[in-house]
Formats: structure tokens, sequence, C-alpha cells
């Protein structure tokens, strides 16, 4: 018997860490593609979706901020920043409202 028809143990070892190597490296690769479509599912599912009531939201502008709102239920909703943009560029009434939020005693 020649040394070519047997792969040794070493070899053996050797081969069988790469496959289980190259098995770990495409299920973490399908995790990974399976959160991302599960992501653009429901990215596309609830986009300018109510969170209250699930009907279609529509941008208004208010304050020169582009806010949502919802045309059932009238919900408003601020993205990150545009609740302070409006407080900021309301005056009066709306710094009062703001000062609510910020904690302090009502006085802008």
């Amino acid at each position: 018997m020649s040394e070519w028809e047997k792969p040794s143990k070493a070899e053996d070892e050797y081969f069988a860490r790469q496959e289980l190597e190259r098995r770990k490296q495409w299920a973490t690769e399908q995790r990974s593609n399976m959160a991302e479509s599960e992501k653009t599912r429901l990215r596309e599912l609830h986009y300018m979706k109510c969170p209250k009531c699930g009907m279609d939201l529509v941008t208004i502008d208010l304050h020169g901020v582009k806010i949502d709102r919802c045309v059932s239920c009238h919900g408003t909703f601020f993205d990150d920043g545009e609740l302070e943009q409006v407080l900021q560029r309301g005056g009066g009434f709306l710094n009062r409202i703001g000062a609510v939020f910020r904690g302090s005693k009502g006085e802008p």
C-alpha cells in the first residue's frame, strides 16, 4: 500500500476542521441574510404606518419641521430631534409645553 492511497490522521483532522469552519461561516452568513431580510420585511410592513392604529401617516410641515401625522386617529409623531426643533421655532405656548418635557416648571 502506498502513502498516496490512505490519508494520514493529521490530514483527516485538517480537512475536517476546514469543513467545520466552512460550515460555520455559511451558517453565520445565512443568519445575517435572514436578519437583514427580516429587517427589510418589517420596515416595508410598518414604514409610515401609525403605531397606534396602523393607518397611513402623512408628512406635514409644522413650523418648518416635517412631522408625521395619522390620517385616521390624528396622532402626531416626531422623529428624533423634531420635537426640539418645533419647540425652538414655535415660541410662547410651545416653549411652555417644551418646559414640561425638559422637566422645568413651565418657564422657558
